[in-house]
């Protein structure tokens, strides 16, 4: 995205915010998300008193809105979250994420999630936790116009702009756009990001209530410098080194410096864009009916058969480019020794992976229980048709052929909820693989909880990276077997304690990796990884609270898993509403995971590798905060990494996410989020 472009948004969204607040004057807000028991609302009915000044009376509910949602392929509805106690919340990055020293890099969970994904799988995932997807896509209802407009600076220019707008144009049309900007200088050489993600989303329903129709188009474009790493990250520790910018680093140019708020060039890195259209189409055929009052008949429909066509374009580009290569660097860091061209000068390094993925699903989807539309048996058959381009020189095209199956059903007393589905690929590319997921979670009583247990088994073949087709540089090519992932959980929740307890095991087998900058292995023998979490809300007094989430993990041994056995966040906050519109939440928060041997990182192929030498030695996060909201405004104030700034070691003291890449010291973040009812 050009600077005109973004230019143009920034000027667009400070139009609004001033065209709303000169246009709407004062709005009201009871800080709670719900008004009069009406689930959804924002805004409170406020004092009338325009009779005693001779102004026209106000409409009590002039400033109050009932907005829900649901997710793209989810029937559970929910309201939007107006809490101020979870920064993470409206942070790209959860707190168990690790990235590269900056926001906008490549970023890794600490917590072990493999890609449980039958079928097609590009194998680029370093930037997944910051873009939207179509499983988190939101689909609203909302009584009138809805704007929240966001903006986060923080050190060294870091700053995100988010924009959110949904409306109805009537009851059964509605639409939303979300836009968000980021953008992070860092503060070594080389290490630039930016995060550009786009979102449209409409849902009609015909007024017979037959036809659906659900539109979705999404766009990513991930832009990251890559600088290898410091050369020498000891040097940090010298007081004469004032300036991190002055160390060092393995790639890209070191006598660039960028801090442009709206631009990010790529000189060496990588650039990888992502554009999404999905196109769902429902024809219900079922019984009509109606409720009679005294004053208007009600039309209502119930859904017997559905027939449902979605169509999923996707195309997607993976590239890394490196214009300043240093021959030296490459030779000595990475055993990777760089040809002349014929005039003299070194070959531009560049690896470039690019896909066209179109999916044709028809399925018919069948409904036991008229009066229950969240019960429901699928039955699906999809063409998939894939295209591939490798360094813009070679091509290869390529199909799947898979069938699917899913029941679902949340009973009326919601006392069970019960979720199954199944893939099996049938011929194609990825022939063979397949996919079964059921998951149960019944209410045992609004005392006790709730408890869910699951099991899957994912049985999926190779990334396309490993392919001999791509033109991403192995050194080890082979033809590695297809992984299977087994995974069994439990999940106990009881809100009136607020508390969480989560339990996972799983059990991987023929588990593929990297173990270097350019080589990737198969792993011959089983292993098992466990997973057990808490988390805890404890009410020390009136206004005090202490949040409590720890996470126990524990492998096989020797298994080729990078993982810390303890990861936890720890939070004391003293939070409330005063002055009838102030809630604060103010507070320390600690995060710590025990030391460990992290994975390293490969600039060149976008994957974090298993690496066995060297172990990290960092200490607890400390970050001070304060959070505020005052009607539909919203502001987080954040003080982090003050660890850095404790003796005996100096001024500065950097944790490192991975060998020769050190975290951020102290940080400033000020974040603001404004609602608007329109």
């Amino acid at each position: 995205m050009n600077n005109r472009i973004k230019y143009t948004l920034l000027s667009i969204c400070l139009l609004l915010a001033t065209n709303i607040l000169f246009s709407q004057g004062t709005l009201k807000s009871d800080g709670g998300g719900v008004v009069g028991g009406n689930p959804g609302s924002i805004g409170n009915r406020g004092n009338n008193r325009g009779a005693d000044t001779g102004f026209q009376h106000r409409d009590p509910n002039a400033d109050t809105i009932n907005i829900t949602y649901r997710y793209f392929d989810k029937n559970r509805t929910y309201i939007i979250d107006s809490s101020i106690n979870d920064f993470y919340s409206r942070y790209p990055l959860p707190y168990y994420y690790n990235h590269l020293g900056n926001l906008g890099t490549a970023a890794k969970s600490l917590l072990f999630n493999p890609n449980s994904q039958a079928g097609f799988d590009a194998g680029f995932h370093q930037f997944d936790a910051y873009n939207y997807t179509l499983e988190s896509t939101k689909l609203y209802q909302t009584t009138k116009p809805y704007t929240e407009l966001g903006y986060l600076i923080g050190s060294s220019a870091e700053q995100i702009i988010s924009i959110l707008h949904t409306q109805n144009k009537k009851d059964n049309l509605n639409y939303s756009l979300e836009y968000r900007f980021i953008n992070s200088p860092g503060i070594f050489k080389n290490q630039n990001a930016s995060v550009n993600n786009v979102r449209f989303a409409l849902h009609y329903q015909s007024p017979n209530k037959r036809y659906h129709l659900t539109t979705v188009y999404i766009s990513n474009k991930n832009a990251a410098s890559e600088n290898g790493g410091t050369t020498n990250y000891k040097l940090l520790d010298s007081l004469a080194l004032s300036n991190p910018f002055e160390l060092a680093v393995r790639l890209g140019p070191g006598n660039i410096i960028r801090r442009n708020l709206f631009n990010t060039t790529v000189y060496t890195g990588n650039i990888y864009k992502q554009t999404q259209i999905s196109i769902r189409n429902q024809y219900d055929l079922g019984v009509k009916d109606s409720i009679v009052t005294d004053s208007s008949t009600v039309k209502l429909f119930y859904p017997k058969y559905r027939l449902q066509h979605f169509l999923n374009i996707k195309t997607s580009s993976h590239w890394f480019n490196d214009l300043y290569a240093d021959s030296a660097n490459y030779a000595t860091f990475y055993n990777y020794n760089i040809r002349k061209n014929a005039t003299g000068y070194y070959d531009t390094i560049s690896f470039k992976d690019a896909w066209t993925n179109i999916e044709n699903e028809f399925s018919i989807i069948s409904f036991p229980d008229k009066k229950n539309a969240s019960q429901f048996l699928k039955a699906s058959a999809t063409f998939q048709y894939l295209k591939g381009s490798f360094n813009d020189t070679t091509s290869k095209k390529d199909y799947n052929i898979f069938i699917g199956g899913e029941y679902r059903n949340r009973t009326k007393n919601k006392v069970w909820d019960i979720e199954a589905n199944a893939q099996l690929y049938l011929n194609g590319i990825n022939a063979g693989d397949y996919a079964a997921f059921i998951s149960l979670q019944k209410l045992l009583s609004k005392k006790v909880g709730s408890l869910e247990i699951g099991f899957q088994n994912v049985n999926k073949s190779p990334a396309f990276i490993y392919n001999n087709s791509s033109a991403f540089r192995i050194t080890n090519r082979q033809s590695f077997l297809k992984e299977n992932t087994t995974k069994l959980w439990a999940n106990y929740q009881n809100k009136k304690i607020d508390l969480t307890l989560t339990g996972e095991y799983f059990l991987m087998s023929n588990y593929i990796f990297f173990d270097s900058v350019f080589s990737a292995k198969q792993e011959s023998s089983i292993f098992n990884v466990l997973h057990i979490g808490l988390e805890k809300k404890f009410r020390l007094s009136r206004h005090w609270n202490w949040y409590s989430e720890i996470h126990f993990q524990q492998t096989t041994a020797n298994a080729p898993v990078n993982i810390p056995q303890i990861i936890t966040k720890q939070k004391i906050a003293f939070e409330g509403n005063f002055y009838t519109n102030l809630y604060l939440s103010t507070g320390i928060e600690i995060r710590y995971h025990t030391n460990y041997k992290p994975s390293g990182y490969s600039p060149f192929n976008g994957q974090f590798f298993y690496q066995d030498s060297y172990s990290t030695n960092n200490r607890p996060d400390i970050n001070l905060f304060f959070n505020f909201r005052i009607k539909t405004f919203k502001a987080f104030v954040r003080a982090e990494n003050l660890n850095t700034l404790i003796p005996p070691s100096g001024y500065k003291q950097y944790n490192y996410s991975s060998e020769q890449y050190p975290m951020q010291t102290l940080w400033m973040r000020l974040g603001i989020w404004w609602n608007f009812i329109n």
